[in-house]
């Protein structure tokens, strides 16, 4: 599977290695977000979203600050929230080693990592919330995406189904797993029925929720509905069995969870060269950040495998940084970054979802009241 674009690693990360801030400071707040409703996946429901927002500044210039989001997810990261607190302690009184604390035997959760990245990188740009200045963050471009269709009752996700395609999405990602299949294939299949693949991509999430004693029969019976990939149908750590999956599969196989971990280079390509997917699924949150994603990305090139990035139900801080970052990488694919209305109290932002685009309006300013976080 060959690709239209190369990628090509921002140099910012070797600027982060070669920073000489005099003195820096650092301190963390936790913050609850609220979903408006209710996110369910085959793991169960969440109504709310623990996140933790990490602020470094110059001790002597502490109005000037980057901030980082720090956004585990509970049954998919590898960190318990007692966990993060502790290292987000211990990345504050060891701020100024961090340099060390990005080093690859260091720091080995992800989230917190990516927090630290994101700070820094912010940090480095004057604190405006712009990391990666582009053509995006200048309002000028946008970023195509698709449309997110949580799991719920067959006519929760069939108005899900109208509304994003009104709002003129033409790649939808459906989350599948929570009902009886049959209910699943239904909805799939009345959707084929109204709109061809050539008007409608679709895309699939089972988070693991096929047996492997069925999953081949299932994919089997979603392939005349023309997927266009389908994410984890098992549950990961099953490396053989989901290589004969990629094999054996009429539709391709992307991972997501098996991408989920502190992995070193090495440990990323046995990965990669065991499994062989189609595609790979980068989440920055659950990975270890932008270095890391990085790392999966080209490491996936040399195998001829596809990728794209998504969100994992950060507030918006965490989505702009994802966001600004995947622009610069220039992959012409819809990307999984519509997650931003989900909450009742996100933070104001520049980021506007308009259609199937994410956009920066730059008319629209950033309201962040860390005394609330």
């Amino acid at each position: 599977m060959m690709h239209g674009w190369e990628y090509n690693s921002p140099d910012i990360f070797d600027t982060i290695r070669s920073l000489h801030f005099e003195h820096l400071t650092a301190s963390w707040s936790p913050y609850t977000l609220r979903f408006i409703n209710p996110a369910r996946t085959s793991r169960g429901t969440m109504l709310e979203r623990q996140i933790w927002l990490l602020r470094v500044y110059e001790t002597n210039r502490p109005d000037i600050f980057g901030l980082g989001e720090c956004a585990p997810l509970p049954g998919l990261s590898i960190e318990t929230p007692q966990m993060t607190v502790k290292n987000l302690s211990d990345v504050c009184l060891r701020i100024n080693q961090y340099s060390n604390l990005l080093s690859d035997d260091n720091l080995c959760f992800p989230s917190v990592r990516f927090a630290l990245e994101q700070a820094l990188i912010d940090l480095l740009r004057g604190g405006k919330r712009i990391l990666f200045p582009s053509k995006f963050t200048d309002g000028n471009e946008q970023i195509t995406i698709n449309g997110l269709i949580w799991m719920g009752s067959p006519q929760f996700m069939i108005d899900q189904l109208n509304e994003k395609i009104n709002q003129g999405f033409k790649c939808i990602k459906m989350k599948i797993g929570s009902m009886k299949f049959e209910e699943e294939l239904a909805i799939l299949q009345e959707l084929r029925n109204t709109f061809g693949y050539d008007e409608i991509e679709l895309r699939l999430d089972a988070n693991g929720a096929f047996d492997s004693s069925e999953a081949l029969d299932r994919l089997e019976s979603l392939a005349p509905l023309q997927i266009h990939s389908i994410e984890q149908p098992i549950v990961a750590g099953q490396w053989d069995l989901m290589a004969d999956i990629c094999r054996q599969s009429p539709i391709p196989i992307a991972l997501d969870e098996e991408l989920i971990g502190n992995y070193n280079r090495e440990e990323k390509s046995e990965i990669l060269d065991a499994i062989l997917p189609s595609y790979i699924i980068l989440k920055p949150s659950l990975t270890g950040g932008f270095q890391h994603c990085s790392d999966w990305i080209e490491l996936a090139e040399e195998r001829s495998i596809g990728w794209w990035i998504t969100s994992s139900l950060e507030s918006n801080i965490g989505l702009n940084a994802i966001a600004q970052w995947t622009f610069t990488l220039q992959n012409p694919m819809p990307q999984g970054l519509g997650t931003g209305k989900l909450f009742h109290n996100n933070f104001e932002s520049p980021l506007v979802m308009h259609n199937d685009m994410l956009i920066y309006d730059t008319a629209n300013k950033w309201k962040i009241n860390l005394s609330d976080a």
